[in-house]
Formats: C-alpha cells, structure tokens, sequence
C-alpha cells in the first residue's frame, strides 16, 4: 500500500489518467443509466398504447357478440361467455397472454334482481386473484379504460400488463373484462440494450483512459525531461540541455529553459573564474608577504630583545611590534589553509585517536591564556577511551578555536569541557557562561570575520577565521558543529565526528541545548539542525 501511495504521489500521469478515467466512467454510467431508463419508459409507453388499442377493439367485439345473443338460461350465458374469452385470446395480438372476465364488484344481488349467475372465467394459468383489486374499483368507477403492470411473472420472468373495462352480459349485467398483456419482448429489448451499453461503456471509459494516457504523457515527458535535465544541471552538468521539437508550446519551454540554462552557465562560469582568481590572489598575496613579514619578525625580535636598554615607551613599542607580527603571521597562515579549503586542496589523514588525550592537549595549551583570563577549565569525560578515527591535527585546531573562543568571551567564568561518545560517534562539548548569543546571530557564528559585536576588540590575537576553519576542518570529517547561544548566559559548541572515518552521522551523543534551555540551534550546513525540545 505504502509503495502505491509513494507511485501515486510521484507520477502526474498516473495521477491524471486515474481521475481522468474515474470521471469518464462517473459520466458514462449517469449518461447510461438516464438514456436506459428513457428507452425503457418509451418502450413501455409504446406498449401500452399498443395494448389499450388492442384491448378497446376486442372489449368492443365481445360487447357485440353479447348482444347479438339470444340465450335465455344460465347455462346458455354461461356457455357464451366461455366462447367469447376463448374467441378473444386468439384475437389479439401473439403478447397477449389471456383473458379474464369478472362479475362487477359491487353488483346488485341476483336474486332480488332477477340476473342469472355467470363463473368467472379466465385464460389457462391466469385466475381472479391476478388482477389487483385497485385495478377492479379504477374499472368499475370510470367508464373508460384502466390499465396497470403487475407483477405477474409469465414463463420468461417479465411483467405484466393489465388492461380492463367493463362489458355487459345478457340477463347477467354488468361484468369486468380484462386482457393480460407480456412485457417480455420489452424486457428483452431493454436487457440488450442494458447489455450493449454496459459492453461500450466499458470500451468507452477504456478509451477515455488509453486517450487521457497519451496525451498526458505529450505533456509529462518533457516536464520530465526539464525536471531531469535541472536535476543534472543542479549536479553541476552545465553543458546540459532539453530537445526542441516543433514550435509549439512545449517547444517554447524547452527553448526558454535552455536559455535560462545556457544563461545561468554562463554566470556561474563568471562567479567560479572570478572566485578561483580571487583564492589565488589571496593564496598569493599570502605567501608573498611570507618574505617580507619574516624578515621583519627577525627584525622586531631582536628589537624586543634588547628592549632592556629603551626606555620605556621604545621598549612598550618593541613588545607590541613582536605582539602584531605574531598575530598578522597567524592571520597569513589562517588565510593560507582558507584558501587550501576552498581550492578543494585540504585532505584529510585520518587515524585512530583517543580524543580525549587530544581534548587534554588543547586545555593544556590554552591553560595560561585560561589562568590570565581568570577562567578555570574542567572536563567531565568518560572512563573508558573515546576512539575516533579523526586527524589529530585538524581537530586539535577545532577544540583550540572553540576553547579559545570561550576563553575570550567566557567573562572570567568557568569553562566546562565535556566528552561522550556511543557506538557511532564522538563529541565534544564547549560552554562558557560568558556574554552569549542572540538567537538572529547564530547562523553567522561560522562566517568569515564576523564579531557579534564590532565594537568589541579581539584581545586574544584572533585571526577572525578561527571558527571558519573549524567548520571546515569539521566538514572534512563529515562530523557536525552546533552551537546554542542565550545573551547572558554562554554559549555551547558541539564537535561531533563518526567513530569511523567516511560514515555518516545520525546523531549526536552529546545535546547542544543546555538542559532546561529551549532555545535556537545553529548547525553545520552538512548535518541536521537540531530543534530545541
């Protein structure tokens, strides 16, 4: 069921051709049902106006036969009346199916009117209790004829119909006559024509279908075509075009949507020339300045070295030129591996490491920046190891940048480092209880030289690029870095990389959401965006 839901949902075609097919068979039944109910009407109307004709022309011969009688006891009428019903069931028309006369309802007593008795007669297998006694009161109150279908099966199953009127019998009086008519010529014709329109119904709403099939597929296979095509120009096929065939409308989208595709080549050639121009400007320009900046390290070295013969202010220059050297040297080797990372170049060497001797590494280079800042650090990790198949050296600099970080904007506060792991993965968790995030600033944690607030300056030597490199480093693992911000309260990174190198993550053994916090998460692009709880 799920997979004819899922064929369902998927395919227009199907889509069409089923509804399309579903309302073919929803009008040819009504149609089909109201001309079959007309054409039965009709006939039956015909056949009773054929009936009330046959029926007044008979009524009229036996009246005539009764009163050209000259009989004069009971028996004698008796015998005439069983003449003439006999006469008249030869009479009329090869339907009629026999005759049956009546004494009046409601007839005066014989004996004080001086009438003799006459049986009621009727045709072989056809007797008084056939005829309803609607019937008989419609008779004997008008003066015209009556006629009604019964339900009175002959040999074929049909109806029947019942016509009467009243006649006159000498020295007997008033009598009902009534001819029974067959509707099984009628029932055959409606059941053939019930069947010829079943049978091209059938044909028709199949027709409809095959119909409604092709001309959706005229429509669908170049919709298909383009959907295809824009999936292959999406996976970075840009050569990629649709077949024009014809002028019509069809044609008119192909044609737009290889201009637009010939278009959008064209730009993204323009934007991937004018990015590989601008990593190699910024890939040369950096190692460019390698020379001159070395040249001038040596030089501000020696300078601070012999600061002890300054006087103060010389002295307090010469620290802050070997201070800015350093810095603008982490920033030339930041925008190095930048530009490695996005010239493709980055590659990773993975091997099993226990990640928390690379999580107590990171504490301990980072511990006098953590003891000048006033910020005590902690780590809360497993008893077991926690092995990961990771490059020690990329996530070393992940942790150094998220601990660093922390430090910086941790407000002199404690640091809690914590590891876990499961079956799958490894993680590692960063929070501090210092200025924090708005939630409109997490999704630009990770962007380039971006500060949450530009007033403030880096005072611990930051390139700018530190988190940028993280999430590259991280993405290179195919892992996962989340981060939770709250102004006032902190933030929480979350390094999560797979146990295994080249597996994908499912999820995380260590929540990025503090627990009692239900607050916005910003992920890796690569990973899922946690949603709070």
């Amino acid at each position: 069921m799920g997979r004819l839901l899922a064929r369902w949902r998927a395919s227009l075609q199907l889509r069409v051709v089923v509804l399309t097919t579903m309302l073919g068979l929803a009008v040819v039944v009504g149609v089909g049902s109201f001309l079959l109910d007309g054409i039965a009407d009709g006939l039956v109307a015909e056949r009773q106006k054929v009936a009330l004709a046959d029926a007044a022309r008979s009524a009229q011969t036996a009246q005539q036969q009764f009163d050209a009688a000259t009989t004069t006891s009971s028996a004698e009428v008796e015998q005439l009346a069983g003449d003439v019903v006999s006469a008249l069931e030869g009479a009329g028309p090869d339907r009629v199916r026999g005759v049956v006369l009546l004494r009046a309802t409601g007839a005066p007593d014989t004996a004080a009117s001086g009438q003799v008795v006459v049986r009621d007669v009727a045709s072989e297998g056809l007797n008084a209790s056939d005829i309803p006694m609607a019937l008989r009161r419609a008779v004997v109150a008008s003066d015209v004829q009556q006629l009604q279908i019964v339900d009175l099966p002959d040999a074929s199953g049909a109806p029947s119909l019942v016509v009467g009127s009243t006649v006159t019998l000498p020295r007997a009086g008033e009598y009902e006559l009534y001819f029974v008519y067959s509707l099984a010529s009628e029932e055959q014709t409606v059941s053939l024509v019930r069947t010829t329109f079943v049978g091209g119904g059938i044909a028709l709403v199949l027709l409809v279908g095959a119909v409604a099939w092709v001309v959706t597929r005229t429509v669908v296979e170049p919709v298909r075509e383009a959907a295809g095509t824009a999936e292959r120009l999406t996976g970075g096929h840009l050569d990629e075009r649709m077949r024009v065939r014809g002028t019509d409308d069809l044609a008119r989208l192909a044609r737009a949507f290889n201009e637009m595709a010939a278009g959008m080549q064209q730009h993204i050639e323009q934007l991937e020339e004018l990015s590989r121009l601008q990593r190699r400007f910024v890939s040369d320009v950096s190692h460019e300045l390698r020379t001159p900046l070395t040249t001038i390290r040596m030089a501000g070295e020696v300078l601070h070295d012999a600061r002890d013969g300054f006087d103060p202010a010389s002295a307090r220059s010469a620290e802050l030129l070997l201070t800015q050297l350093e810095r603008f040297d982490t920033l030339l080797s930041d925008l190095l591996e930048i530009s490695r990372f996005d010239a493709g170049a980055a590659a990773l060497e993975p091997d099993p490491q226990d990640v928390r001797v690379v999580v107590h590494r990171v504490v301990e280079f980072t511990a006098t920046l953590a003891e000048r800042r006033g910020s005590h650090v902690s780590v809360a990790e497993p008893s077991g190891p926690c092995t990961a198949e990771v490059d020690a050296r990329r996530i070393e600099r992940v942790l150094r940048n998220l601990v660093g970080n922390a430090i910086e904007h941790g407000e002199a506060r404690p640091i809690e480092i914590t590891v876990a792991a499961d079956e799958h993965a490894v993680a590692v968790g960063v929070r501090d209880h210092g200025v924090g995030l708005q939630p409109q600033q997490l999704p630009r944690v990770f962007d380039r030289f971006w500060r949450a607030d530009p007033a403030r300056a880096r005072t611990t030597g930051g390139s700018g690029l530190g988190l940028a490199i993280a999430l590259e480093d991280t993405r290179l693992h195919g892992g996962w870095l989340e981060v939770w911000g709250r102004p006032g309260q902190g933030c929480h990174f979350v390094l999560t990389v797979p146990r295994v190198a080249g597996r994908s993550l499912r999820s995380s053994p260590l929540p990025v959401v503090p627990l009692g916090w239900r607050e916005p998460v910003a992920a890796l692009p690569a990973g899922p965006r946690h949603e709070t709880p």
